[in-house]
């Protein structure tokens, strides 16, 4: 009989990992991405200030951003019309959470191509709009750390029926998200008429 190309797992105590801990366990393994993502967006920010860019990259840079816009937003946008469809008894909870799951994938990559590409589109950092905006971003950022922390908690829910806080935390979330996208989008508009 041929070897098996998998060893055998160890019985032995060296042979068992420690627990793997993941990103929305706890509030501090959100607060430690939190710190994390505040430094890497001042990072591009301070990048964004030393960064000489051409106009054909600028271009290239500017489409990169309206499409990340349509996908992180879009994504946003979904997710919060299947929470919608739950409140209004359309749907279940199980299959808006759900939903909104598979959605954090897009949502996360358009945040991350709109930071990126933003920092090649020469933002004005000393205009009080543009420090708004990156504020906004922030706020979306940390606000989109801790909806997955939400998520968790409802998904752990063992019925259907939500409580009210958990509800008004909901709530709180998609009203900061909401407020932080589109003025951002907004933002970004009169930004790009100058």
């Amino acid at each position: 009989m041929p070897a098996s190309p998998r060893p055998e797992p160890s019985a032995s105590p060296q042979g068992t990992s420690a627990p793997r801990v993941n990103l929305y366990d706890t509030w501090w393994t959100v607060a430690a991405a939190a710190v994390a993502v505040s430094l890497g967006l001042w990072a591009c920010a301070w990048i964004s200030l030393h960064v000489r860019v051409d106009a054909t990259l600028h271009t290239a840079a500017l489409f990169v951003h309206l499409a990340s816009l349509v996908l992180g937003f879009g994504a946003v946008l979904s997710a919060d019309y299947q929470a919608l469809l739950w409140l209004t008894g359309r749907c279940t909870l199980r299959d808006a959470l759900n939903a909104a799951n598979r959605l954090h994938v897009p949502i996360w990559a358009g945040l991350a191509g709109l930071v990126a590409s933003g920092v090649l589109l020469n933002p004005d950092l000393g205009s009080l709009l543009t420090r708004v905006k990156l504020g906004l971003v922030l706020a979306l950022t940390l606000n989109g750390l801790q909806a997955g922390l939400l998520g968790r908690r409802m998904a752990g829910q063992q019925t259907a029926t939500v409580g009210r806080r958990l509800l008004g935390w909901a709530t709180g979330t998609a009203l900061v998200s909401q407020v932080c996208w589109w003025g951002a989008v907004v933002i970004g508009f009169r930004n790009s008429q100058r």
